[in-house]
């Protein structure tokens, strides 16, 4: 088949109409259709191939605008790619484009995510643990990663946060509901123990 046209889009500059034989037959990325000129004669097996190509560089485009919001997993980028009926041989090959360049790297994911909550809403191991799996991080990964996280600091990181909802409490009511704050967050009975009484402690003197 003839190309007959080579047309911008006109609601994307950055992409190209083809028009075969004098009617319209695909869209092209720019790039892509870089190598065509009108007049060129085009074989199944090559508009297969450029069709291709095409789709594996608009995949790609939907991985990078999903990544610029926040650091994710591999899981969320290929959930992403699924929702849009992408194949999974486009996902494959999209993935492996991020994961060379960096875009997608679920050990830095996964620490990224466990200071976040670190710093900002404290949890204990197994609550990171629960939220990392339900990102689809691989065990190994979580293991190595929570392995570096203080439990007991963070719970009394976090009783510190929390503790001012309560200043005009007594003391048993006060450790009361701390206590149970604490332990709806995942932290063992001895670790909420421990923060509690360094915190009321630290709020008596």
């Amino acid at each position: 088949m003839k190309i007959t046209a080579l047309e911008a889009q006109k609601h994307n500059k950055d992409r190209l109409n083809v028009y075969l034989d004098g009617e319209f037959a695909f869209g092209l990325d720019i790039n892509t259709a870089a190598r065509l000129r009108i007049g060129q004669i085009l074989s199944e097996a090559e508009i297969a191939e450029l069709q291709k190509t095409d789709g594996v560089a608009r995949a790609f485009e939907r991985a990078v605008r999903f990544l610029a919001a926040r650091p994710r997993s591999v899981y969320e980028v290929r959930r992403k790619l699924q929702e849009k009926q992408t194949p999974p041989s486009t996902i494959d090959t999209v993935l492996e484009r991020l994961t060379a360049l960096g875009y997608v790297d679920d050990l830095a994911f996964a620490r990224t995510w466990v200071e976040n909550r670190q710093t900002f809403r404290p949890r204990s191991t197994a609550a990171l643990r629960a939220e990392l799996k339900a990102k689809g991080v691989e065990e190994a990964i979580i293991r190595q990663v929570l392995h570096e996280v203080d439990n007991s600091e963070s719970a009394l990181q976090l009783a510190r946060q929390q503790v001012g909802r309560w200043r005009g409490e007594d003391s048993y009511t006060l450790r009361q509901k701390l206590s149970s704050y604490l332990i709806r967050r995942g932290y063992d009975y001895d670790t909420v123990r421990a923060a509690t009484d360094i915190v009321i402690e630290e709020l008596e003197e």
